[in-house]
């Protein structure tokens, strides 16, 4: 099983598991975790996602064997799909990287909304070096890193390491190898107990504001707040804050409280 997808409690967990070949990026990985992400954004059991990588590389990149055998697989619609899951995902990404993430594996970091790094991980647009031009995920670096980084790492092909990923905004946290893994869970069970209305609300704005005008964007930002500060989770919110105890929110599955009650 090249991909592995398994929930527990309400993080949904994606683990790239072909360490014979590195966990390159095959049809079978990419279309696992574009469905797992699609059908998340329908679950309300669902409140996170975290991806992450089996052995010692998170990702070499894209397989290229397949890249030049394809075998009927509509390989560039995938991979549009994979390379947009973090600016289409109203349900927060987190990702562990453990180790190297090459080409296409930056690229899938690139689609996390928080990224957690161990401390020897190494990052690179290495498609340069066998011909290629890092195209299908050269927008969600951009957003990632910026126009002129992400245009001198494509040309350079240089791998460079975390904490310079860390210093340019694709990694938000470095971490010891051996709490790597800890912690990127702890972020996204931390992410997964939040209010599911302000979480979704503010994915939206996020998602939604980017290519609007000043004036747009501020209409619709006053609109997901009335929205929000009518809704039960805001009145639960400030109730609980009052009190001073931890809140139930409306809008979480019942579910959620009676397994923590138990």
């Amino acid at each position: 099983m090249s991909l592995i997808v398994e929930q527990k409690r309400r993080v949904l967990h994606l683990v790239l598991n072909r360490t014979e070949k590195r966990n390159a990026l095959n049809s079978e990985i990419c279309t696992g975790i574009v469905r797992a992400v699609k059908a998340a954004q329908e679950d309300p059991h669902v409140g996170s996602i975290l991806i992450s990588a089996e052995g010692q590389v998170f990702s070499a990149g894209m397989d290229l064997d397949e890249a030049m055998h394809p075998a009927g697989a509509d390989l560039e619609s995938i991979h549009e799909e994979l390379f947009t899951i973090g600016i289409n995902s109203l349900k927060p990404i987190v990702i562990a990287v453990n180790g190297a993430a090459l080409g296409g594996g930056l690229g899938l970091v690139a689609q996390g909304h928080i990224v957690i790094a161990s401390e020897g991980a190494m990052f690179g647009l290495t498609e340069i070096r066998v011909g290629l031009w890092p195209f299908l995920i050269y927008r969600s670096v951009e957003l990632a890193l910026g126009a002129r980084r992400t245009l001198e790492l494509s040309l350079l092909g240089r791998a460079f390491p975390a904490q310079d990923a860390l210093q340019w905004g694709l990694v938000h946290q470095i971490c010891p190898p051996a709490e790597t893994a800890h912690r990127a869970n702890a972020v996204a069970r931390e992410l997964s107990k939040a209010s599911p209305a302000a979480i979704a609300a503010g994915m939206r704005y996020w998602r939604d504001s980017r290519h609007r005008s000043w004036k747009e964007a501020g209409e619709l930002a006053a609109l997901l707040r009335k929205q929000l500060i009518e809704s039960g989770d805001f009145r639960e919110g400030y109730a609980a804050f009052k009190e001073k105890r931890s809140p139930r929110w409306p809008s979480m599955p019942a579910m959620f409280y009676h397994d923590a009650d138990t």
